[in-house]
């Protein structure tokens, strides 16, 4: 869908800039060599793994289809997706986007080991993707995108869902 249009739009056309409260999803989308899957940001040129707002009607598990279908072009199954952790910390997870708009984000996190599709980029949201090593990104990331990515690495460690 992309942002023009989607829920958060049609709140943003009431509320203007206003912080709003938004529940979404994450996705750390494994690949072969246990690459993971990052994206440039049109509006930032920062990278970032698949994420975005939920919207009505859709569960953590559809929002995190969507996304990674819509900004990536593959296709993951809810069934597939392994939970790791949350983030919500108003100090990590707030956003303030290049208009002005912002967010603070309460996303699930997930580990997407099994998709189909090639990887094709949401002209919308994204210029490039591809996969790359964890410890070793395309570029600068997101500030959140380094939270969740270390988030990460704790669950591989440990197996225990993480929060922050």
């Amino acid at each position: 869908m992309g942002y023009v249009g989607s829920y958060l739009w049609r709140l943003r056309e009431r509320v203007g800039s206003e912080l709003l409260l938004m529940p979404g999803a994450q996705v750390v989308v494994v690949g072969e060599g246990e690459r993971v899957l990052f994206q440039r940001r049109r509006d930032s040129g920062l990278w970032e793994v698949p994420a975005g707002a939920a919207e009505p009607g859709l569960s953590f598990r559809g929002t995190a289809v969507r996304e990674v279908f819509e900004e990536a072009g593959l296709r993951v199954r809810e069934e597939e997706l392994v939970p790791f952790g949350s983030l919500s910390e108003p100090g990590v997870h707030e956003i303030t986007y290049p208009n002005g708009d912002r967010v603070h984000c309460f996303a699930l996190l997930f580990e997407a080991r099994v998709w189909e599709g090639e990887v094709r980029v949401g002209v919308d949201e994204v210029t490039e993707a591809g996969f790359f090593a964890v410890d070793d990104p395309p570029g600068e990331l997101q500030g959140q995108t380094e939270v969740v990515l270390g988030l990460y690495r704790e669950y591989l460690r440990t197996g225990v869902f993480q929060g922050r």
